[in-house]
């Protein structure tokens, strides 16, 4: 069990339908901080969206640089299906870090796939069920991560989608000062995307992602759109107007929430 010790908010002293822990984690060796938004639901079998967030970044950014839980409320008021949202660190290593296995410097993505995950179920239970689906989503390097993450670990999840997307470990260049051999895993294939989708392209959820066409990152999000054609591995691309920015992510995270709903509507229609 990697979970040494939880921390949970007080609901008396927590922002209205919000709730934030702490985990005392092995992988981190340390901490690390989620945010958790829909916490009051009592949607039974609730399905989870993990929201992963980019370099600099913290728990925190996605509701209170990007709003996403005012694009979630506006969107629910339309017929929005229900979700409990999920708002993780990365681990804090560095500027980011990339939600990788780094061996001694910390498993930040067991830290995700066994902690958060684990820590969800535990904080979040009865109505986050065996049953409940999970999906992923992320911006820049959370974008990065939950393309990787939902391929690599395909059989847990229901969706991808993903903004604004690092897809190889050298795009970090361009946001982190940090040496790049320090993203070095001890598996040669672990950072390379189109090993993981490849690898399981049998059994991967349905996937989408988009960038801005003002983005640094445009050409690496089609260059990934390209090689997914090529491969013949399903998947949606976009390009929006916008950059790399908190507007954009603002804006566009709908996208995700509205995909999710729809894979969600397709499973209850489905009878048993």
């Amino acid at each position: 069990m990697s979970i040494e010790r939880l921390e949970i908010s007080a609901r008396e002293h927590t922002p209205l339908n919000t709730q934030f822990i702490t985990i005392h984690s092995s992988h981190l060796d340390g901490r690390g901080d989620v945010s958790i938004y829909n916490a009051d639901s009592t949607q039974h079998d609730i399905p989870v969206i993990l929201f992963l967030h980019g370099v600099y970044g913290n728990h925190w950014v996605w509701m209170n640089l990007g709003g996403i839980h005012t694009v979630y409320d506006t969107l629910r008021a339309q017929g929005l299906k229900e979700f409990l949202l999920v708002m993780p660190s990365d681990g804090g290593f560095k500027d980011g870090s990339a939600y990788l296995p780094l061996g001694e410097k910390g498993n930040y993505e067991r830290w995700i796939m066994d902690d958060v995950i684990q820590a969800i179920k535990h904080v979040q239970m009865p109505n986050v069920t065996a049953k409940s689906r999970w999906y992923i989503s992320g911006l820049s390097m959370g974008g990065y991560g939950a393309l990787r993450l939902g391929a690599k670990y395909a059989a847990c999840f229901s969706g991808i989608s993903a903004h604004s997307s690092i897809t190889k470990i050298a795009d970090m260049a361009q946001f982190v000062d940090t040496p790049l051999s320090y993203y070095d895993c001890s598996f040669a294939k672990e950072a390379d995307l189109l090993y993981w989708f490849n690898k399981n392209a049998d059994i991967l959820p349905a996937l989408r992602f988009d960038c801005g066409i003002d983005d640094p990152l445009l050409g690496a999000n089609q260059w990934l759109h390209l090689q997914l054609n090529t491969a013949g591995i399903a998947h949606e691309y976009h390009e929006y107007s916008g950059a790399h920015e908190w507007s954009y992510w603002h804006n566009n995270v709908a996208q995700s929430l509205q995909w999710f709903s729809s894979i969600e509507q397709k499973n209850l229609s489905v009878k048993p």
